[in-house]
């Protein structure tokens, strides 16, 4: 096989591979989000204490498979540079499966600790009575289906850095599709099947999340993306090096964002209950919006992995430049379909007026800020692939610990809602010049924007 065919994604047009890798996985995106959404709607059927925990449990568990995350970003960096380079068969299997088995052990460890821990940590974060014996059902299996979870999304990782676009996000259609499928058979007891509740949405997760995994080891192996290898444990320790150097910064960058908006969300609440049902209610449709964004940040790190592997490094920074430019033109489409159609939108979201109220403010003007939202999750998936994960996570701590959180208490205490308005905006925007700043200091896109290119003179490390 030529390195040209081991390494697709550096030949051709550079639009071409970026859309090859990011298009498909819109897909996928959208049917993990639809599984939050799903279990939401199904659970608040069964009582408001299953509703309640659902609100509890959902920011832990989204900053949990944080880890997840950034372990399938490190295994994408390490193996997209090798193909890049055209390792040879051997050593890229090699490499996929001290990956993998690094998430497993790591994925097992984090969900007996949290398995262990979940009821002082839901104590320690106000959850009593009902809510939290309905935590007490759900949190045991979820962490049960953690490490099917990581070893699914690692798998993922390295058919997404060998070129294929199509298998990943399938596999997490398919893993939706059972979630969805189980759900309300589990939770109601259906078809004869035991009613079980908050616990039937665990168990659902669980099942798809495994079946999938089965699914993606099965296909990589057959397709010798994995398998027997010679000396299978030569490397390991700069294999893990490597997926290490990149996933623990990366996970925590991942991390920062749900960890954060909780705190936003209390600064909210200073607003009173209605403000935080009309911003829960805007975010939910924004995470919907960003969908071909966050494709898109999960497309641009095979892209430059695989041509700065193979020291094409114009490619890289063509496909980084086109990836902001798409998310400037879809930001730009947004903001119109936002700004004409905010309230049907928040209406199909809200139960009240004044929630609706909220909602529209929220969608109608931040909405014209969600460009710069996709610039920074592009940038930092880039500066991944680049091997500065560390930029990654300082861009990300920076958007959302020095500009958005303490801009938004800020604004609620002086101006209310608004001034939470406000500061989403400001975070988005100026989070975007922050990524075009770091990516043209490392070397990721080249400008002479002197508003892009003088800051890059205070930054160390510049290659």
């Amino acid at each position: 096989m030529s390195k040209s065919e081991k390494a697709p994604l550096t030949t051709g047009p550079v639009w071409r591979a970026l859309a090859s890798m990011s298009a498909p996985m819109s897909f996928g995106i959208f049917a993990v989000l639809s599984v939050g959404l799903a279990d939401a709607y199904f659970l608040s059927q069964v009582s408001g204490a299953a509703l309640a925990a659902v609100g509890f449990i959902y920011p832990v568990t989204t900053a949990v498979t944080s880890l997840s995350i950034g372990l399938s970003a490190g295994a994408n960096t390490a193996l997209s540079q090798g193909v890049g380079r055209g390792d040879d068969d051997e050593t890229a299997r090699r490499l996929g499966l001290h990956a993998v088995g690094l998430g497993t052990v790591l994925a097992v460890v984090t969900a007996v600790i949290l398995w262990l821990s979940f009821p002082l940590l839901f104590s320690a974060l106000g959850a009593t009575d009902a809510a939290a014996r309905e935590i007490a059902g759900y949190m045991p299996v979820w962490s049960l289906s953690f490490p099917f979870l990581v070893t699914m999304m690692v798998i993922n990782a390295v058919f997404r850095a060998h070129g294929d676009s199509l298998t990943a996000p399938l596999i997490m259609i398919v893993a939706a599709v059972i979630n969805l499928g189980l759900d309300p058979l589990l939770i109601f007891g259906m078809w004869g099947l035991p009613e079980m509740g908050t616990r039937g949405a665990a168990v659902a997760t669980c099942v798809g999340r495994a079946t999938a995994m089965v699914i993606a080891l099965w296909l990589a192996w057959r397709r010798g993306f994995l398998g027997v290898c010679g000396n299978p444990f030569s490397g390991v320790t700069g294999s893990v090096r490597a997926v290490l150097s990149v996933g623990l910064p990366a996970a925590f960058s991942n991390a920062i964002n749900p960890a954060g908006m909780a705190l936003v969300t209390a600064a909210v609440a200073t607003v009173g209950e209605a403000a935080v049902a009309g911003f829960g209610a805007a975010t939910r449709v924004q995470s919907l919006a960003l969908v071909p964004l966050m494709a898109l940040s999960a497309g641009i790190g095979p892209v430059v992995g695989q041509n700065r592997g193979a020291e094409e490094y114009d490619r890289a920074r063509q496909g980084t430049t086109l990836a902001f430019g798409f998310c400037v033109a879809y930001g730009a489409l947004i903001a119109v379909v936002l700004g004409f159609f905010a309230e049907p939108i928040a209406r199909a979201f809200t139960s009240g007026s004044e929630d609706t109220g909220y909602a529209t403010l929220y969608l109608r003007f931040v909405g014209a800020s969600l460009f710069g939202y996709g610039i920074v999750v592009v940038a930092n998936a880039a500066m991944n692939a680049r091997d500065k994960a560390v930029w990654s996570m300082a861009l990300s701590l920076s958007r959302i610990f020095v500009i958005y959180l303490p801009l938004a208490w800020a604004g609620a205490l002086m101006a209310g809602f608004p001034g939470v308005v406000v500061a989403a905006i400001l975070a988005n925007v100026l989070g975007a010049w922050g990524g075009l700043v770091a990516t043209r200091a490392t070397g990721l896109i080249a400008t002479d924007t002197l508003l892009i290119n003088a800051p890059r003179r205070l930054l160390p490390g510049q290659s």
